[in-house]
Order: C-alpha cells, then structure tokens, then sequence
C-alpha cells in the first residue's frame, strides 16, 4: 500500500496589532462601509517592527508540532511559503529550524505568493509517497505589511500579516492528502507584482522616490482571472481524486475577497456551512491565509474525521492550485 501525507497537528499564528477599517480612515481616503462590502474585510493584523515573517512563522510552527505530539528532530524537511522573507537570504525556513532545533531536517522556502501553502503541499505528498522524507513541515507566513503601500488605498485595505502551519507525516491510513493540482499563468505576471528590488530592478533613490518597492495590482483583471483559476483547480483536484462536489464536506478557499469566495461556492452549489470564511477578521495573509483558516476551521469543530476537505489558492504569478484532503484528526 503507498504512503499517503496525513495531516498531524496544525497551528496559527498572528501579530497582536489590529489594524481596523476605522483605522485605515484615518490613513487613506476609504470607509468601513466601502471595504466591507467590496472585499468583506473588518480587520487585520499588523506585525511590529520588530517582527519578521519567521517570527510568526515559528511560532505557528511550535503549535502544530505540539499538536502533532512530535519531537523536533523528527522533522525531515521544512517547508515555507513566503514572499516576505527575513531576508533575501538565508530563508526564513532555515530561521525557523533553527528555532524550533529541528536538527536533522533540510529547510528551504518556496515562492508562490499566496498559493505557496497549497504548492508546499503537493510537494511533501510527492516526497513522502517517494520515501524521501516521513514527516514534513508545511508553513505558509508572510508580513505583507512591510511591502505595502500605505499610501495606496487600492491595496492597502486588503492585506495582513500572519503564518500557519502543518505536520504532515507518512501513513498507510486511509487519510491525508489525496490528490492537488498546481499549475501558472506566466503570461499574466504583470497583474500583481512588487516590481522593484529584485535583480532586474535593485533599490535605488529613484525606487524608494517611485514607491516601487511595494505592492502594485491590476485589481479587476486578478480578480477575474482568480475566480475562473480556483475553479479550474477544484475541479481538476477532484477528477485526480475521483470525487465529485457533493462528496466535499468543507472547502477552505484562499480568504482574499468575499466576493471570489461567494462566487466559487454558488458554482460548487455550496451551502454557507461547507464554505469556511475568516478574511473578516485577517485580512489577506497571502501563504498564511489556508493554513491560518484550516487551524480555526479545525478548533471550531468544522473539520472533523473523515471528512473531505478542499483548499485552493491563487497568487501572483499568477499561480493557481487546490488540494483534496481527507481529514484524519
């Protein structure tokens, strides 16, 4: 029988700043009213400056492996997606093995903006039906905040910074990950991008000058091109799993528009109760959002044994993925 990647423990992590609707008023010229019902956003949390994406990472990291009642030195391989590393090198993963003393695995991260959970994922699956590894640490973290701009109101309403994480460990149950779909649409890199300090851009006076060092988005062209996209993974996801809508007992989408969300339930014929939304309370995590919304959907007693669970995402890429999983916890 081949091993299958079954979820262990799952964790969160958010900074304790708030940033509310109210507050961005006070920044840029919006209202709670205007945010609310174009995106579905209340709050979100802000992350000190202090606080670096490993930070969070980390400690999203020390609940799920408590969670999953394993010891540190039993993790083989460390996963994050970011897009808001500490720095551009080392990775933020190789921070947090450090910190949590995860002596014995390899660690990297990996860039799929806000699809980097869902990516992560399908990787650990492969490697650990491959024998590679046993025991896999999955995290999606991001501090969108320190490459936002302030100024913009178009952006600036809908991100937040946060982290989570989850054990995944090898099983013959008949539980885990049963299938994912990932796939790109490079063509449309130009959408949503941070187009300054990289190589083909480096910091200079004029970037700073030109604020091109943040976040700059097409917004009705992701917005479109991200509904048609979560709905081509969850239905490519499921064929690879051979199940069909009405065997879904939760789906888990990428919590950045209430408006996506509302739109690929109504396609699934999903009643509210099988769709899990927090982007009230969070914002849009980017990497964190799934693993953040999979943590509480579990504590709330949403996701219980047995059930089928499916998560998707899309990102800057734009990348585009969803998994299926049968929940084992």
């Amino acid at each position: 029988m081949s091993l299958k990647a079954k979820i262990i423990g799952v964790g969160l992590a958010a900074p304790e700043k708030i940033l509310t609707n109210k507050d961005l008023e006070k920044i840029v010229e919006t209202s709670d009213e205007w945010i609310k019902s174009r995106t579905g956003m209340s709050e979100r949390h802000i992350a000190d400056e202090k606080t670096a994406t490993s930070d969070l990472a980390t400690a999203a990291a020390l609940k799920a492996i408590e969670m999953a009642k394993i010891a540190p030195e039993e993790i083989d391989l460390i996963i994050t997606g970011t897009v808001t590393p500490d720095m551009p090198f080392p990775s933020a993963a190789c921070f947090v093995q450090n910190n949590i003393k995860a002596v014995k695995a390899a660690a990297f991260d990996l860039s799929a903006a806000c699809s980097g959970f869902i990516y992560g994922l399908s990787l650990s699956k492969g490697m650990i039906a491959s024998g590679d590894a046993r025991t896999i640490l999955v995290i999606g973290a991001d501090c969108l905040s320190k490459i936002t701009d302030w100024t913009d109101r178009n952006t600036c309403v809908l991100f937040g910074d946060g982290a989570g994480a989850a054990v995944l460990q090898a099983t013959s149950e008949d539980a885990g990950v049963l299938s994912t779909y990932t796939y790109s649409d490079a063509s449309k890199t130009h959408l949503l991008q941070v187009p300054a300090g990289g190589s083909r851009v480096p910091f200079s006076k004029e970037v700073l000058e030109n604020r091109t060092n943040f976040i700059k988005m097409e917004g009705n062209e992701v917005f479109k091109n991200a509904v048609k996209g979560m709905e081509r993974a969850i239905d490519a996801a499921l064929h690879k799993a051979g199940l069909k809508y009405e065997d879904v007992s939760l789906v888990i989408p990428h919590q950045a528009n209430i408006r996506i969300i509302e739109s690929i339930a109504k396609r699934m014929k999903l009643p509210p109760e099988k769709v899990f939304i927090n982007l009230d309370k969070y914002g849009n995590t980017s990497a964190a959002s799934i693993p953040i919304a999979m943590t509480e959907a579990y504590a709330a007693g949403r996701l219980k044994k047995g059930d089928i669970l499916v998560i998707t995402a899309f990102g800057a890429g734009l990348t585009m993925g969803a998994a299926v999983i049968k929940w084992g916890i």
